[in-house]
């Protein structure tokens, strides 16, 4: 069965001088995030951007489904910790992603665990979707 799930934003004003506000999602855990371009552009504090977001959700649906072939493989992490970096170049777009990974994972090797990140990151859903960025890396390390 089929999901969808909807963000609702309103924005005020043009690109450069304007702002905007994530009013809510679908499951109503996030809202009131505000976002302009300086956030976007800069390392502008208390306000969110598309690439931040992004992040967000790439590095948790990177999680799930690492966490689902380790459990799938007989090696069920006991923690993952995942981060998700977004480079985003005014006038270019999105220019890279870098997935960072680290798990405690009872009875596993290094290598093992290196291509099971692998193969997450090449099957998740979210990375599917960001297929057109041009450089998407992953470092993935077992804990200890």
């Amino acid at each position: 069965m089929a999901t969808d799930r909807t963000a609702e934003v309103t924005w005020h004003g043009d690109l450069m001088s304007g702002s905007g506000r994530v009013d809510s999602v679908t499951s109503g855990a996030i809202g009131g995030l505000d976002v302009d371009w300086r956030a976007r552009s800069e390392d502008a504090e208390s306000k969110t951007s598309p690439e931040e977001l992004i992040a967000a959700a790439h590095a948790t649906c990177f999680s799930m489904a690492l966490s689902h072939g380790l459990a799938q493989a007989g090696h069920p992490a006991t923690e993952l910790k995942t981060s998700a970096t977004v480079s985003f170049q005014p006038g270019e777009g999105i220019t890279k992603i870098a997935l960072q990974v680290t798990g405690n994972v009872p009875g596993m090797s290094q290598d093992d665990f290196r291509q099971a990140a692998e193969t997450a990151k090449e099957s998740c859903p979210v990375s599917k979707a960001l297929a057109g960025v041009p450089e998407m890396t992953l470092d993935a390390r077992l804990q200890g």
